[in-house]
């Protein structure tokens, strides 16, 4: 009785995980590798949050989103991306937060960001 339940309980985990991928239905699904470098000398950067979030035809970005870190390399992955816009943000202490829209239009993707260091702020109080 106890197998037969945990047979069950995995088969429904199963379904609900496979939920999100037949909610594409006929889309096409990408590959896509960040590898993230200091602008000013190329070494990677690790540990750094690459946040992406679909982007809609009007320009907005979606609520729901997904939150990756780069390994030592700098470099972080994720498949079964949907082809569209997507809005990508790095952010890294110590350097100044990248932003940008692109464009999942094959079925990989190479993704180098390149983040500055921090830009003097400026005041009218100086």
């Amino acid at each position: 009785m106890v197998l037969a339940t945990r047979r069950s309980v995995a088969v429904f985990a199963m379904v609900l995980a496979l939920l999100p991928m037949s909610a594409f239905g006929e889309d096409k699904l990408a590959r896509v590798e960040f590898v993230v470098v200091r602008s000013y000398n190329g070494k990677p950067v690790r540990n750094a949050s690459v946040v992406l979030h679909p982007v809609n035809k009007e320009g907005k970005q979606s609520k729901s989103g997904t939150e990756l870190k780069t390994d030592t390399d700098g470099k972080a992955s994720l498949n079964y991306v949907p082809y569209g816009k997507l809005r990508i943000q790095a952010i890294a202490p110590g350097l100044q937060t990248y932003g940008n829209d692109i464009e999942i239009n094959q079925p990989e993707h190479q993704i180098t960001i390149k983040m500055n260091r921090p830009q003097e702020q400026y005041s009218i109080y100086k």
